[in-house]
């Protein structure tokens, strides 16, 4: 199985020292059945004063740092790595897993679940229309195949754009475009599919490549994606950026209802706006090896989080 290294580096750089605020990082990959934390360390330049691990409402780690100390510089250097055995459950679907042209209905035990991924954000005729033409014109149309080809759609009819900062822009704004970035695709994505009932958040972590020949967009990058919950099947990621289904390549970080909650980074600072010099960030990711998982902990450190001195 892929044993991947991920380095996610992030340095602040001003002309004078100045104070820091307190500073939230979404960094750490999630635990779960298809991707297994192996070990994970930050150090981060200064010394914080204070440096916890929390979970938050998606379950996500969040780590909250506060600083006692003035600095021309903030560097916060995560490391970790991932033993990845991706899948889907395309093959666990139901029979009621497929919608109509009415608005797909989850049973109502579920349907609480999932109210916060159900809640549309963006409503837009036009939005919704497009989702609509992946409906069969007659009769039923099964949910995972209407969610591939949408995703494959998005990849093949729109053109990606580098643009890494500022947040998401609207659906409507893409689909009138037809140019985004990985998170404008996600956004519309996740939009499309509420529209037709259906569950969906918003993915962000990496993206890493197992072929050189695969010429995925984002390839070892941070990245971002959506993931919707289907019937029997479970949540299911969809990248409309490169046309995946599926978790082949993709590691999560932070799933979420809301974009505005997967921030890798935020927080603040206290000096003259002349101050601020600049941002660097550099995103280095690796397949090591592949091993058997009982093997990987003999290639590993035990999970781990460091502070530098």
């Amino acid at each position: 199985m892929p044993v991947v290294s991920i380095r996610h580096l992030t340095a602040y750089r001003y002309r004078n020292p100045v104070a820091f605020g307190e500073h939230r990082m979404m960094l750490r990959p999630l635990e779960a059945h298809d991707q297994r934390l192996i070990s994970a360390e930050v150090e981060i330049t200064p010394e914080p004063a204070l440096h916890r691990e929390i979970c938050d409402l998606s379950g996500s780690s969040v780590g909250v740092v506060r600083f006692a100390t003035r600095s021309d510089r903030l560097v916060i250097e995560s490391r970790a790595c991932v033993d990845h055995r991706p899948e889907t459950g395309f093959d666990l679907e139901g029979e009621d897993s497929a919608i109509g042209h009415a608005p797909f209905r989850y049973a109502p035990p579920d349907a609480a679940e999932l109210a916060r991924a159900l809640e549309r954000r963006h409503a837009c005729e036009a939005v919704e229309a497009w989702a609509r033409s992946f409906l069969r014109r007659v009769g039923r149309t099964r949910i995972a195949p209407l969610l591939g080809q949408m995703s494959q759609a998005i990849h093949a009819d729109f053109t990606y754009m580098t643009r890494l900062q500022g947040p998401p822009q609207t659906p409507q704004a893409t689909l009138e475009s037809r140019r985004g970035s990985c998170r404008d695709f996600a956004v519309l994505m996740i939009e499309a599919a509420r529209s037709l009932g259906l569950a969906a958040q918003f993915v962000s972590g990496y993206i890493y490549s197992t072929s050189p020949k695969s010429g995925h967009t984002g390839g070892g990058h941070t990245h971002a994606w959506a993931r919707v919950y289907l019937p029997g099947g479970g949540w299911t990621d969809f990248d409309p950026t490169n046309g995946l289904i599926g978790g082949r390549d993709l590691i999560r970080v932070a799933a979420v209802a809301d974009p505005r909650h997967a921030l890798p980074l935020h927080g603040s600072w206290d000096g003259l706006a002349s101050d601020f010099l600049g941002m660097d960030v550099e995103v280095d990711i690796a397949v090591e090896i592949a091993v058997e998982p009982e093997l990987a902990t003999q290639l590993h450190p035990p999970l781990r989080v460091a502070r530098s001195a």
